[in-house]
């Protein structure tokens, strides 16, 4: 599951990336990236957590 969620966050910023360089899709491709960021952060926190 952890590896999941690196594998969706990479995808996503992929995908933000290549419509950010290749497309003009305005503020809606924005919202990938922050998708992506928040799998991170959610992804750390439960490291950190845990480890604790």
């Amino acid at each position: 599951m952890n590896n999941l969620l690196y594998i969706i966050a990479a995808v996503l910023v992929l995908f933000w990336t290549t419509g950010y360089f290749y497309y003009n899709a305005g503020s809606s491709i924005h919202a990938l990236l922050v998708i992506a960021v928040l799998f991170i952060l959610v992804q750390v926190i439960k490291e950190q957590n845990s480890i604790n």
